[in-house]
């Protein structure tokens, strides 16, 4: 009981949180640039990921741990998808910040609003046309029994160890691809940070370098939770030992990394707050006092 109300407050913060920022994004014309676009993006991937994972994990702490094979292929085959369509996404931010503190002049030009959607419609269509091959992989597997996943979730080594079929080349495929469609974001992603670090270096004055660093370090710390945690769930060898660490990592990049994000991005960005600040304040002033004259005793 005290598991479930953790999560489902988890949840909820997470889904009030994110879309939170997805509205601020919408509503407020300051917000209408690259890099709240991307955000907003962002924001609305941590809800459908969160979606994914935490309601099933919801039921099964209620008792009910079973889930049906299509149901357990469906869970992977989203979950995987929106794992590849945010390192696309980050990878998309981190070339955001690097053109703006980079190439100053040319960030008008190179970040237009059609050159976003093209980033970010490519990828959230790379993450999930790429795990469509993985998800028909999956269905081509055969399960024996006992059919009881080492884990929380559906994911693709835990799934792969109950198969009697071809589990080592649905991990050698998986492998594959993940290098394919998480590496070259990442490599991508650290190449524009430390451009970026090397930009802000060579500026002369403190208040300039800090200034410079406060636009890209709230992307920075989320950059650095998601893939920490990534790569010690899937770099580490997988003993008995790293199986039970896994799932404890498993929690912060699925669970607690979406429900940190706004917070990293409302608390440690000044237009965010002011946006939030502002439309707070539209709330509150929303309704005059004229608007109760028909009310009153005149």
């Amino acid at each position: 009981m005290v598991l479930f109300l953790l999560f489902l407050v988890i949840y909820i913060l997470t889904m009030v949180g994110n879309i939170l920022i997805i509205a601020l994004v919408l509503l407020n014309h300051s917000l209408h640039t690259p890099m709240y676009f991307f955000l907003g993006n962002l924001s609305c991937l941590e809800t459908f990921y969160t979606s994914t994972i935490l309601p099933k994990v919801l039921v099964s702490l209620t008792g009910e741990k079973a889930i049906s094979i299509p149901g357990c292929i469906a869970q992977f085959y989203f979950f995987a998808a929106l794992v590849v369509t945010e390192c696309g996404l980050l990878a998309m931010m981190s070339y955001d910040r690097y053109t703006a503190i980079c190439k100053p002049l040319h960030y008008a030009t190179l970040m237009n609003m059609k050159a976003c959607l093209y980033m970010a419609s490519g990828s959230w269509i790379n993450g999930f046309l790429a795990m469509s091959v993985m998800m028909y992989l999956m269905t081509k597997l055969t399960f024996c029994g006992p059919n009881e996943i080492d884990h929380f979730f559906c994911d693709l080594a835990p799934v792969a160890r109950i198969s009697c079929g071809e589990a080592q080349r649905f991990e050698l495929m998986g492998c594959i691809f993940s290098a394919i469609f998480t590496l070259p974001p990442f490599l991508f992603t650290l190449t524009s940070y430390t451009f970026i670090i090397i930009a802000i270096l060579r500026i002369p004055s403190a208040t300039g370098r800090k200034k410079a660093f406060s636009t890209c370090s709230s992307h920075l710390l989320v950059v650095t939770i998601y893939y920490g945690t990534l790569f010690t769930v899937y770099v580490l060898p997988n003993t008995e030992n790293t199986r039970k660490l896994n799932k404890v990592f498993s929690v912060f990049y699925t669970i607690l990394t979406p429900l940190v994000n706004p917070l990293i991005y409302s608390l440690r960005n000044r237009e965010v707050k002011e946006a939030l600040r502002k439309s707070i304040g539209k709330l509150m002033h929303g309704i005059r006092p004229q608007e109760f004259k028909a009310f009153s005793l005149e």
